[in-house]
């Protein structure tokens, strides 16, 4: 068994909780929160022995092999450094920083430790994402031409007009950039390569400028193709999530129109010269739970379980969410310059 410590009672005990459950060699022994006793009573309800109103004390915890963390984007540095000197494999939050010097850091603690990590870029393992890479790896659409995202929701941060990471621009995270586009640019890399290039613009609500909501954005893979990204988290009754490829021979599509991030996604094929066509995606893990998020940070969670055991790094790890780290600076700088950024690839691109 593998004692794991989660430091974050929010999502860090509805969702990455059971997920790591999931895996019978998970044994969660420990949460940490910032209230000790509210922490105390969570972690009672949920089985977990211990309770700290400290993260440092959960990362010094002999009994913790593992450190798990949910909490605020420029949080996630400090603890993740600690944790990583002390031994312990990290498994972090999106966007890994607030910051880009925040995740320099994590990634050089992590190289210089030697220790598996990984970041909850949890898209990647939705069973009609799997199935779509597949096919693209395959060729299904031929040479690929283009690539679109259309990412329209309303948040809850928004609905209740939150002023907190996810909707706030500056260190802590960076608005709908941070929430929303940090997955945006790791699975368009994953799906096809590296990106070259990208010029963003940001705005806010008519109201309140400093709320960063939507963004619309060009970008070029350093293959050559385009991309063209619509995002926001203030779009009432809006599409939901769609992703297109158009390539010579076909078209593939990804498109989740309900309000459940990660439970709903269809997936429909037309290969030219005939219509689209839906394909049947079936996913029997994910109808075991009640939160759509819960199957895939399960598969993530069993990559990192099997990376400590073998001491080989998972994917996606610290260097996946350090090249996003970079991609969220470059769109900020973007919009900030009104110019294209020119991305020259380090680090690697984007593991699968």
């Amino acid at each position: 068994m593998i004692g794991i410590g989660i430091i974050g009672s929010n999502y860090g005990r509805t969702v990455l909780l059971p997920a790591f459950r999931a895996d019978p060699r998970c044994d969660a022994i420990a949460m940490a929160g910032s209230n000790a006793a509210r922490t105390a009573e969570l972690a009672s309800a949920a089985g977990v022995p211990k309770a700290y109103g400290d993260w440092r004390a959960l990362v010094d915890d002999k009994d913790v092999r593992a450190v798990v963390i949910a909490t605020l984007p420029s949080l996630q540095a400090e603890i993740s450094v600690a944790a990583l000197k002390a031994g312990k494999p990290v498994f972090a939050e999106k966007p890994m920083a607030g910051d880009l010097a925040g995740a320099q850091a994590m990634l050089t603690a992590a190289e210089q430790s030697g220790l598996p990590t990984g970041i909850d870029f949890n898209f990647t393992r939705i069973a009609a994402w799997l199935r779509a890479k597949e096919m693209l790896d395959a060729g299904c659409v031929g040479a690929l031409r283009h690539v679109t995202v259309h990412w329209h929701v309303e948040s809850r941060a928004i609905q209740m007009r939150m002023r907190n990471w996810k909707t706030a621009g500056g260190n802590d995270g960076g608005g709908v950039i941070g929430n929303f586009v940090s997955h945006c640019f790791h699975y368009l890399e994953w799906f096809v390569g590296p990106i070259g290039g990208l010029q963003a613009r940001v705005s806010g609500m008519p109201d309140d400028a400093a709320l960063q909501t939507t963004v619309a954005m060009a970008l070029q893979y350093e293959a050559g193709p385009q991309v063209s990204l619509s995002v926001s988290c203030a779009s009432y009754a809006g599409i939901g999530h769609r992703i297109e490829f158009f390539g010579e021979d076909g078209t593939l599509t990804l498109h989740n129109p309900t309000a459940d991030y990660m439970r709903g996604f269809d997936l429909s094929y037309a290969k030219r010269p005939g219509a689209p066509a839906r394909i049947p995606i079936d996913d029997p893990i994910d109808a075991q739970y009640p939160d759509g998020r819960i199957a895939p940070v399960s598969r993530l969670a069993a990559q990192f379980f099997d990376a400590i055991e073998t001491g080989k790094q998972t994917a996606p790890d610290f260097k996946a969410g350090y090249r996003a780290q970079r991609l969220i600076d470059a769109a900020q700088r973007s919009n900030r310059q009104g110019q294209w950024i020119d991305f020259t690839r380090q680090n690697g691109a984007q593991g699968n």
